[in-house]
């Protein structure tokens, strides 16, 4: 073929990769989370009757850092039980690792929408364990006082026409041994939390998610779940009181079912904004453009655990190698010598303000005190070296918080450890973080969470402590299926190879179509 005749053929195809502008590429199916101590969890919380001892603590204030520590406590004495030689069970979420997780002790919530018709709970989000189930249609499998007001919600599987038993020869089926009396595959699941408990039987039924477009796209997906039946310990003290939502690494979890069907790829991502609202993004690998280190998964015990190489603080840069746990579900960031004393002290020496005398009503070291007309103050950048190079920025490594009327403090939110090096969800504000279990990568980038396509980070410049607050999107119940009607809902399909959720997408194709057509 003559190059006449090979120009014209490529600048058509060039028009048509520019006009398509990846518009037929499916944004990776999410689902949208909530801060505890958010709005919407509290609206939900209080429509129902349930009400925190003491109240709910107004953000910001020292009320609602001690609770926030409180429960990043609670989550590492748990930890620090391991013992012996074995790693200590340090779970990536609150669930699994807390002694007591009552009222409403998971950190995250989120709406999930399931069968058909559609019914929305509100659930606890846990990293640290697998299993998805919902409370059905039982006695004593919910928190007193949601049964005593009549606001439970169950799921019942006769009353979705998508629900499907999962009998005893399934795949995921562990407790064929117990099949003997019922063709229905039972399951037991058993958390560190003290006596706590949840069991009942699988089933099969349509989970709703939407994509991440200014126009989202309502999607379903066949997946497994539990259909709890008797649920023990704090699971009757409102820890999670409509569900939990396991995201944890074995093949029953949400992540690994949508896998294994071919629907999305074995990760996820996770942003976090100030005001409490994140999402979670099923299948997706990030992008090309991303930093990332390798991520060593412990299978026994689930923690995401990278190595660091070197701290920037400031104008200050050292050698320091040790090991760190990416958790989710801790509030704060929890360090050990040396990594703790070299940060807060170079922090501090670089740091023109008064230092705030110590108080016990705040957990964290270095506080400085802000004047009537300061949002904050000055203060040096800190970031961490990862083994291969990537480079992760903390974006906001303070919290402003009020100790009284009109008197506040602006402090570095690190939290000395005596042994467990934890980077917590205040680090991760800012950032889109991807979970890459394929490829045992942990990766990350500046990211708005409101905005899908934006590399831009949060504002971090407000003493109140809500922070960014564009118009935050309504919590989606797709209407579409009420009365059964999933017209407008779209199924979600197996992966080709030229995966739409893979972190490439038809930029790089549109780029080289260019230097080929002025080329040729």
């Amino acid at each position: 073929m003559s190059s006449q005749l090979l120009h014209p053929l490529l600048f058509l195809l060039l028009v048509g990769a520019v006009a398509g502008g990846g518009g037929g590429r499916l944004k990776a199916p999410s689902l949208e989370f909530h801060h505890r101590f958010s709005s919407p969890v509290q609206r939900w919380a209080e429509a129902r009757g349930h009400v925190l001892p003491g109240g709910w603590p107004e953000h910001g204030s020292a009320d609602y850092v001690a609770a926030l520590t409180g429960h990043d406590r609670r989550r590492a004495l748990s930890a620090a039980g391991g013992g012996g030689d074995k790693p200590p069970p340090l779970t990536f979420s609150e669930g699994n690792a807390t002694l007591k997780v009552s009222n409403l002790g998971f950190l995250h919530y989120a709406l999930v929408t399931v069968g058909t018709p559609g019914q929305t709970f509100m659930v606890a989000l846990d990293t640290g364990s697998d299993l998805f189930w919902l409370p059905c249609q039982c006695d004593g499998c919910t928190p007193p006082a949601l049964a005593a007001s009549g606001s439970a919600s169950f799921y019942i599987p006769s009353m979705s026409s998508t629900s499907q038993a999962v009998p005893c020869n399934s795949e995921f089926c562990e407790l064929r041994k117990e099949c003997s009396t019922t063709s229905q595959c039972p399951y037991k699941m058993v958390y560190v939390s003290a006596d706590t408990s949840s069991s009942g039987f699988l089933v099969e039924d349509v989970l709703y998610l939407s994509t991440e477009d200014a126009l989202p796209q309502i999607l379903k997906a066949q997946i497994l779940f539990g259909c709890g039946q008797i649920q023990t310990g704090s699971f009757l003290d409102a820890a999670a009181p409509n569900g939990l939502f396991g995201l944890g690494i074995d093949m029953i979890s949400i992540p690994s079912i949508l896998s294994q069907k071919g629907l999305t790829s074995n990760s996820f991502a996770m942003c976090f904004s100030r005001d409490g609202i994140g999402r979670i993004s099923f299948g997706d690998q990030g992008r090309s453009d991303h930093e990332e280190t390798p991520l060593d998964v412990n299978p026994q015990h689930p923690t995401y655990t990278i190595s660091i190489t070197k701290i920037t603080v400031g104008n200050s840069l050292t050698d320091m190698e040790f090991s760190t746990i990416f958790d989710t579900g801790t509030s704060f960031t929890y360090l050990a010598d040396p990594a703790y004393t070299y940060i807060t002290q170079t922090f501090h020496a670089q740091v023109h303000a008064n230092r705030h005398a110590a108080d016990s009503r705040i957990p964290f070291e270095y506080c400085y005190d802000l004047s009537s007309s300061e949002d904050r103050i000055q203060t040096p950048s800190i970031s961490l070296r990862t083994v291969g190079g990537g480079l992760f920025p903390v974006i906001d490594e303070g919290q402003v918080i009020s100790i009284q009327q009109h008197e506040y403090v602006y402090c570095l939110a690190i939290v000395k450890s005596a042994k467990l090096n934890i980077i917590g969800q205040n680090f991760m504000t800012g950032l889109r973080v991807v979970f890459d279990r394929d490829r045992k990568i942990l990766g990350w980038k500046k990211f708005n969470c409101y905005d899908t396509d934006s590399s831009n980070p949060l504002s971090v410049n407000s003493r109140n402590s809500s922070g960014f607050s564009p118009s935050a999107p309504e919590n989606y119940s797709p209407q579409e299926t009420k009365g059964g009607n999933p017209a407008s809902v779209t199924q979600l399909r197996p992966l080709s190879n030229s995966s739409p959720l893979m972190w490439y997408d038809s930029l790089a194709l549109r780029f080289l179509l260019v230097i080929l057509a002025i080329l040729l």
